[in-house]
């Protein structure tokens, strides 16, 4: 069994007079992105600050990669990368310089540090802007900039606070797919942004804030309860009588038809999903096309408050 990336458990941290954050309890699995959400003064800002060993909580205990973070701050620090929302960039050093710096102050050697920024520089596409001093990039480049800073040394794991703040439709899109291929290459993280479009392109798992408490955590599109998935049937003919075929098949429900498309919802697993299936066929639906459909992060988002908010 994988140990858990971020573990954290009954965390709570106090502002004069607030409660930030309330026995927060919950475990990150490795090479996931995770999507913290939640309104504006949620918490969401106080936790990463946590995790990443900045603010020390009143109680609870935080794991990272295996390390304490509370008695091992030094450790953890190695082991994550961390942008802040507001972060700052010295304008009068080159990128170069920059990476330097910061691969330098998280333990990497003067023998490999050249090698280290050439790759990072080259994974973040800004190998071009090497040579150029930080003060003279644009607010995107900056940002790719500081990222880089982030994860430079290569950490396990890596928090990134609105991480797409001020940045154009064209670089949020190339920044979604940096973050998936981070993933894809086994870095586990964990995105605060009130972008929520921006956060479907590639999170894999919600963790919900409200008022200082967890609400929520859950991979996307999995139903907390019982397993509820959307699929898109195609057919190749309108169907005589879909509503009454759909209607008499166990674990089925249709939410919408035309001639050539339905959407249905399924209750139950994959075993259930498959019985739907050879329903329809064995009942001469002409199906074409069986796609189930992710739910995206807005909407299961919206759910999550609105069972929250019900009497």
């Amino acid at each position: 069994m994988n140990r858990a990336a971020i573990v954290v458990e009954q965390l709570s941290f106090e502002y004069p007079g607030v409660r930030a954050l309330d026995a927060v309890s919950f475990r990150v699995e490795p090479a996931s992105v995770t999507a913290l959400v939640g309104p504006n003064g949620a918490g969401k800002s106080t936790l990463l600050r946590c995790i990443a060993g900045l603010d020390r909580p009143l109680l609870g205990r935080i794991e990272l990669a295996g390390v304490d973070v509370l008695e091992e701050p030094r450790l953890a620090h190695r082991r994550l990368g961390y942008l802040a929302d507001f972060y700052g960039l010295y304008d009068a050093l080159t990128v170069r310089r920059a990476l330097s710096y910061m691969a330098a102050a998280h333990g990497v050697a003067q023998r490999d540090l050249a090698a280290t920024v050439q790759r990072t520089a080259e994974r973040l596409d800004i190998d071009g802007l090497l040579e150029r001093r930080c003060g003279e990039l644009s607010r995107g480049q900056r940002q790719r900039v500081a990222i880089g800073q982030a994860l430079v040394h290569a950490p396990p794991v890596l928090l990134l606070d609105e991480p797409a703040a001020g940045l154009d439709p064209e670089a949020r899109h190339a920044l979604a797919g940096l973050f998936r291929r981070l993933q894809g290459d086994g870095m586990t993280l964990l995105v605060s942004s009130h972008i929520l479009a921006e956060l479907d392109e590639y999170c894999t798992h919600m963790l919900v804030l409200r008022a200082g408490r967890l609400v929520e955590h859950r991979a996307l599109g999995v139903s907390p309860a019982a397993p509820r998935r959307q699929v898109r049937l195609g057919l190749t003919a309108p169907a005589a009588d879909l509503a009454g075929v759909i209607g008499a098949i166990p674990n089925a429900q249709l939410l919408e038809s035309d001639t050539t498309e339905a959407l249905l919802e399924i209750t139950g697993d994959d075993v259930a999903q498959a019985g739907v299936l050879r329903a329809l066929v064995e009942r001469g639906v002409p199906v074409c096309a069986f796609s189930p459909q992710r739910e995206n992060l807005h909407a299961s988002y919206l759910r999550t408050v609105g069972t929250e908010e019900a009497p």
